[in-house]
C-alpha cells in the first residue's frame, strides 16, 4: 500500500440538530453509494468458507466471510458476483437470511446476508481444505486449478481486493477464532458466528 496524502471530504450531508440533553449540534452522515452483501457459505459438513486478506483501515490481516458491494446490481446477483470473485466457487442454493445496518451512528449502510450451499468450483483458485486453520497463513493449499472452469479470472479478482487465502473453517473452529478475536470482522461476528449453528440452517433452507 502507497500512501497518498490527499485530505476529501466525503459526506452525504450535514444536519443542525437541537438534541434534548445536548443542546445544539452538527450531525454529519456519510451514505454508502450502494448497499453490501456478505455471504455465509457453507459446504455439506457445515464448514464455513472464509478469506483472509489485509485491511489498510485497521493495518492487519482479517479472516471474513465473502463480501462486497452491489455496485447497482440486485443484492442476490451481486452475492453471487462476490462469492465466485473471491472464491472461486458458485452455490446452488441461496437464501437471505439476514439484514444489517453497519456503523448506524455515522453511516447510512444498509447490509443484506445471504446463505450459500451447494458448493462447486467455478473458476480457478488454490483453495484450503477443511481443518484447523492456526494462525492466517498457514494451512495446507489443495491446486482447485486443474478441476476449474474459467469462467472468472479469480486469482485476478483475489489479487486486486488483497485476498491471500480461501479457506473452509469448521464451524467450531470458526467460534473458537471469534472468542480468541482472531476472527474481528463485525459484519462476520454478526451474520456468521452466531448462536444459529449449522444444525438449525435446515429451518432456513426449509422456509
Amino acid at each position: 500500500w502507497q500512501r497518498m496524502e490527499r485530505v476529501f471530504r466525503d459526506l452525504e450531508r450535514e444536519n443542525r440538530l437541537i438534541l434534548s440533553a445536548a443542546g445544539e449540534g452538527i450531525y454529519g452522515v456519510v451514505r454508502m453509494q450502494h448497499p453490501s452483501v456478505f455471504v455465509v457459505s457453507m459446504d455439506d459438513d457445515g464448514a464455513v468458507l472464509m478469506v483472509s486478506l489485509y485491511r489498510y483501515a485497521t493495518r492487519g490481516m482479517s479472516l471474513e466471510v465473502p463480501a462486497g458491494g452491489c455496485d447497482g446490481d440486485d443484492p442476490l446477483d451481486a452475492a453471487r458476483r462476490e462469492l465466485l470473485e473471491e472464491t472461486g466457487f458458485v452455490a446452488s442454493e441461496w437464501h437471505e437470511i439476514g439484514r444489517m445496518n453497519a456503523l448506524n451512528g455515522v453511516c447510512d449502510a444498509p447490509e443484506f446476508v445471504y446463505l450459500a450451499t451447494g458448493l462447486t468450483i467455478g473458476g480457478r483458485v488454490d483453495v484450503e481444505p477443511p481443518g484447523s486453520v492456526g494462525a492466517l497463513g498457514d494451512g495446507t493449499v489443495a491446486d482447485a486449478a486443474d478441476i476449474a472452469s474459467a469462467t472468472v479470472d479469480v486469482e485476478a479478482e483475489q489479487a486486486a481486493e488483497g485476498i491471500d487465502a480461501v479457506r473452509f473453517v469448521p464451524w467450531d473452529e470458526a467460534m473458537s477464532l471469534v472468542r480468541d478475536s482472531t476472527i474481528s470482522d463485525g459484519e462476520t461476528v454478526a451474520f456468521n458466528m452466531n448462536d444459529a449453528r449449522p444444525v438449525d440452517l435446515d429451518m432456513i433452507t426449509e422456509a
